[in-house]
């Protein structure tokens, strides 16, 4: 197998190794220039590129090629173009050049935009990506662009993401400088671990919930759910084996580094996590791999659910987002051998610290959709309030340079300026909290908040911006500076002083630190309605601004899709639930009351003497339920019209929110306990027993 592995690694790839096995030599170092600096793309260039790139696609079996982008939904899209031209004699010809390779012109019309763009002004523009690579995928080129509208305005989650990284690398390049080292780029690097459920087709398709909305609007809980822990590590499923076998397989193809693969803490729920990339490449690689696991599951009889919280009750899922900061040389965040790499490791550790806390009501939009706001706070999944572990070494550490005493760990370095500067630990000294929703694990931050269906871009735009903005702080501090040294361990404890109080390794579950953090000034957006307004805040606005990485139309508009993103979810859902109340559960709850109470009536034909208590007490509780069903519904009907009534986005998202969502409550919660006694060939939906402990 691992012969076999190297073979089909990348196969489908137009890679470096590709790129530079079969184009000239003056054409690849061209390329290379744009690939690892920068560089501007001539022409001639692309136009050499495409016909290398179309024969090798060919060879593979394309016929076409598309522009594969990621718009505002987050998600992919993409529209093939055939390689095929027609000539004059009634032949063909297969083309494609360089303004078709670095350019495309897709209908922007029926995206979101927020407001950029109206229904009229349909165009809009993909721009290839080089330092993602092109790809070959259901015979089909696939090219890696960011979409800009006709005026230049960002469309999709890529062209920030890019942008954030450049500004990083800028500020990042300056501090290293201070530090005696010139580097050309500082790269930001991600390792996504997607989590997921498998459940059978069958099942799946029995629910309308599950297919309109992803996840399970009614449903009582199973008699047995994840409390034995049974699931995580646990021995694969046969099916699930060769599901995972073969996804690797198509990944590797893809040149996606997959790496880890197991069962997760809820049942039927499992994980895919890869080795870190740069980051767009690993937002990419991940967007992929959401896309292989859907399309394979089918195969083997199952489905996959990458929704939050595809079942109440369980854990839901999440996708965490390792972070970190690289030179082709080191890692920017390992704390290194030496004092001098110490204080480096000091200065870049305060940055984010810094970054974090002071734009914690932004990094929590960017995680903020319907569906993680069912997942977060429990099971699992940390609290809305964002808060950093660092792990008892490196918080003793930090402790002593905001004190001024000595560190007390097992090797104490001082230098000659009489402070005491971190020394070498390695890299397992920091425990996993799962409670916390940025770690810090060693080498890097793990931000756990990200929710399995989401587009990590949106996340990571935002903290290499907000880095990138105390780093250029610190650089034009530090570049002022008499004594450099002085000034940097000065700079790291003001940091670490006025920024300690989002500094927490304690249980982020507890009524109590849910206290302390509202002491500590913590925000704490606990939904989405409420966490969104932090796009349009000023300070936010002018942070994009500033390092050209959104401006404040681009803000407003992501404000306004977000907005009415969550409504049209809670609308949809809401509907749905409407659907299967009326038409599918409130009948079968009354066909089961007939059959109890012909059941008991042709008792008493019998013997008014038999009892019928039984039965009464099923259609006691049932008739119960069925009532407050039929109420249920009426007030959600009420209660989702109102909303929609409103013209206000904002108001609209917040009416969902506070009026609809307790309305769909109410109707689950009588649902559910009318299937624990309703029949179960009555029972229309698949339920969580059979769904969760299939065999």
């Amino acid at each position: 197998m691992a012969a076999n592995v190297m073979e089909i690694y990348g196969s489908k790839v137009f890679n470096e190794h590709v790129m530079k096995e079969r184009l000239p030599s003056a054409t690849y170092k061209s390329l290379e220039k744009t690939l690892h600096k920068g560089a501007p793309l001539d022409i001639e260039v692309a136009n050499v590129v495409a016909s290398v790139m179309k024969r090798w696609a060919m060879e593979l079996g394309a016929t076409h090629y598309t522009h594969w982008f990621q718009p505002l939904t987050g998600i992919t899209s993409e529209k093939h173009d055939g390689f095929v031209s027609p000539v004059g004699d009634g032949t063909a010809i297969m083309e494609f050049n360089g303004k078709e390779l670095v350019r495309g012109e897709p209908d922007a019309s029926s995206f979101p935009s927020g407001g950029l763009r109206a229904t009229c002004e349909a165009r809009g523009y993909t721009a290839w990506d080089p330092t993602s690579f092109a790809f070959v995928k259901d015979d089909v080129l696939c090219i890696p662009t960011a979409f800009v509208s006709y005026t230049g305005e960002a469309l999709d989650k890529k062209t920030p993401l890019l942008r954030s990284m450049n500004a990083l690398s800028n500020q990042a390049i300056r501090v290293l400088k201070l530090f005696g080292k010139d580097v050309d780029y500082v790269s930001t690097t991600v390792g996504p671990e997607q989590e997921y459920f498998l459940i059978k087709k069958e099942d799946y398709e029995a629910r309308q919930d599950l297919i309109l909305t992803g996840r399970t609007l009614f449903g009582a809980p199973s008699a047995k759910g994840q409390e034995l822990e049974e699931h995580y590590f646990g021995v694969i499923r046969p099916e699930v084996s060769a599901f995972m076998k073969e996804l690797d397989e198509e990944l590797w193809k893809l040149g996606v580094p997959a790496k880890t693969k197991h069962n997760e803490v809820a049942p039927c729920q499992h994980e895919l996590a890869p080795i870190f990339d740069t980051t767009n490449v690993a937002i990419d690689h991940n967007l992929l791999t959401m896309e292989m696991m859907k399309k394979l599951a089918p195969k083997y009889g199952l489905v996959c659910l990458q929704h939050e919280k595809p079942f109440e009750g369980v854990n839901g899922s999440g996708k965490h987002n390792n972070w970190s900061m690289s030179t082709t040389h080191e890692n920017l965040l390992d704390p290194g051998d030496t004092p001098m790499e110490n204080l480096q490791f000091l200065v870049f550790l305060a940055a984010v610290i810094k970054a974090v806390d002071e734009y914690a009501d932004l990094l929590r939009t960017s995680v903020a959709t319907p569906g993680n706001d069912h997942r977060l706070g429990a099971n699992e999944a940390p609290p809305a309030i964002i808060s950093i572990f660092v792990g008892e070494e490196l918080e003793a550490v930090i402790d002593a340079i905001a004190s001024d005493s000595p560190y007390a760990g097992p090797v104490k370095m001082k230098m000659d300026l009489g402070v005491d500067v971190l020394p070498k630990f390695s890299k397992d000294t920091t425990d996993r909290n799962r409670t916390s929703p940025f770690a810090f694990t060693g080498n890097k931050f793990e931000f756990r908040m990200p929710g399995s269906a989401e587009n990590l871009s949106d996340c990571n735009t935002i903290l290499n911006t907000a880095v990138a903005k105390e780093l250029k702080g610190y650089a034009d501090e530090l570049e002022k500076a008499d004594d450099f040294t002085s000034a940097a361990i000065a700079l790291v404890k003001r940091t670490i002083r006025d920024h300690r109080r989002v500094i927490f390794n304690g249980n982020g579950y507890t009524a109590e630190w849910e206290e302390e953090a509202a002491k500590r000034g913590l925000p704490n957006k606990k939904n989405t309605p409420a966490a969104l307004p932090a796009l349009i805040e000023p300070k936010n606005i002018a942070l994009m601004e500033d390092f050209g990485v959104l401006t404040k139309v681009e803000m407003e508009s992501r404000y306004e899709v977000e907005m009415e993103h969550y409504s049209k979810i809670i609308n949809i859902e809401a509907l749905t639930m409407l659907e299967m109340a009326r038409k599918q559960l409130l009948p079968a709850v009354n066909a089961y009351m007939s059959e109890v109470a012909n059941t008991a009536a042709s008792k008493l034909a019998v013997s008014e003497s038999l009892s019928v208590r039984s039965e009464t007490k099923a259609l006691t509780r049932l008739s119960a339920d069925a009532d407050a069903m039929s109420d249920a519904v009426d007030e959600l009907q009420a209660a989702v019209d109102a909303a929609k009534a409103l013209s206000d986005e904002s108001a609209k998202a917040v009416a969902f929110h506070d009026d609809v969502l307790p309305k769909m409550d109410a109707l689950r919660a009588a649902a559910d306990d009318a299937e624990t006694i309703c029949g179960e060939d009555y029972w229309p939906l698949p339920s969580y027993s059979k769904m969760l402990y299939y065999v």
